[in-house]
């Protein structure tokens, strides 16, 4: 372990040292830069004082800004984000870290009930500017429990908005941006893009948290993803290239809501739709997204929406059945032949 540390310092001083920063830094940066900004902004969760967080995500902070901004809290989610809901009710903008995202199942009721809710139930007297962030995904045999995909879980509650970053850029324009919001808004992460690199601005930005980011423009597919499966789809794409064919790649970012004039655009041009998820596909995003589109545009198909999700079933703990629970390169690429016949 001590040794994984120290790589891991030696990693990220090389790094710094060429302007890239890693994604958990990113969004680091973009809570500190936040913090500094607007003192009224704090940070709960379990681990998230000196030992900085399960993912090193506020490593520092505590150090920076105080054991009262930056909290320490025992294991019990549903009291620390009905905490931080009741703190957002008052005046604070919280930012309250689930270590797993399966652990805020725990909390589903603050969240579902209180969260969501109490600025319509109140008429109007309580804004909830609150963010609620942490991993979650499928990781590398970390067991069924930890290896969750709960989007579309809090996709159905009204009153909540969600984001799904993807690389070190919009990890830290979306968390910079959820903090400005006066609505709660949940911030997924995934637990295998922290290590992700990249090349960010010095200067202050933000990214729309209602807003799709067109990856790869195309003429003869239109294919929705976000988080992980990013970054699968385009490994696919360049197979596909080689091919003949040529996909337009959309990570829609906004889980809720749909940022249905960049995907409707993109549908009305390419006339197939092939979502790719690593949600569930009972009940998952892309049920979600293919109603929504189905509804909008389905005069401009020509061909049934295709959807890739992972298998209805808890993921195993065993590292080759957990990769066949995934949405894997090949089969995006079979299923874009399939809808281009």
């Amino acid at each position: 372990m001590q040794l994984q540390l120290k790589l891991i310092a030696l990693q990220l001083r090389h790094l710094r040292n060429q302007g890239m920063s890693l994604l958990f830094e990113a969004l680091r940066e973009g809570l500190e830069e936040e913090m500094e900004r607007d003192p009224s902004v704090c940070v709960m969760g379990e681990d998230v004082g000196h030992y900085g967080g399960s993912y090193k995500v506020t490593k520092g902070l505590a150090t920076k800004f105080g054991d009262l901004r930056v909290l320490d809290t025992p294991i019990a989610e549903n009291s620390f984000t009905g905490m931080g809901i009741g703190a957002a009710m008052t005046g604070l903008t919280p930012v309250v870290e689930g270590m797993n995202m399966g652990f805020l199942l725990l909390a589903f009721n603050q969240i579902s009930n209180n969260c969501g809710m109490l600025h319509y139930t109140s008429g109007g007297q309580f804004t909830i500017p609150i963010v609620i962030r942490g991993p979650g995904g499928v990781g590398r045999q970390l067991g069924a429990e930890h290896s969750q995909h709960l989007e579309s879980y809090f996709q159905s509650i009204p009153g909540i908005q969600m984001v799904a970053c993807s690389t070190p850029y919009n990890a830290k324009g979306l968390m910079k941006a959820a903090i400005r919001s006066e609505n709660p808004v949940i911030l997924f992460e995934h637990v295998l893009l922290y290590n992700l690199k990249e090349r960010i601005p010095d200067e202050d930005y933000i990214c729309n948290l209602e807003e799709a980011k067109m990856v790869r423009p195309g003429e003869h597919v239109t294919i929705l993803t976000y988080s992980r499966m990013r970054y699968h789809v385009m490994q696919a794409a360049k197979t596909l290239v080689n091919k003949g064919y040529d996909p337009e790649v959309i990570d829609i970012r906004s889980l809720k809501p749909f940022d249905l004039y960049t995907i409707g655009n993109s549908v009305k041009k390419t006339h197939r739709v092939l979502i790719v998820e690593e949600c569930m596909r009972t009940g998952g995003i892309g049920a979600s997204l293919t109603a929504a589109i189905t509804e909008n545009f389905n005069d401009y198909l020509d061909a049934p929406i295709m959807c890739l999700s992972s298998q209805d079933v808890p993921t195993p703990y065993a590292g080759t059945l957990e990769e066949w629970t995934v949405v894997q390169p090949a089969q995006i690429v079979t299923a874009v032949e399939q809808l281009c016949q």
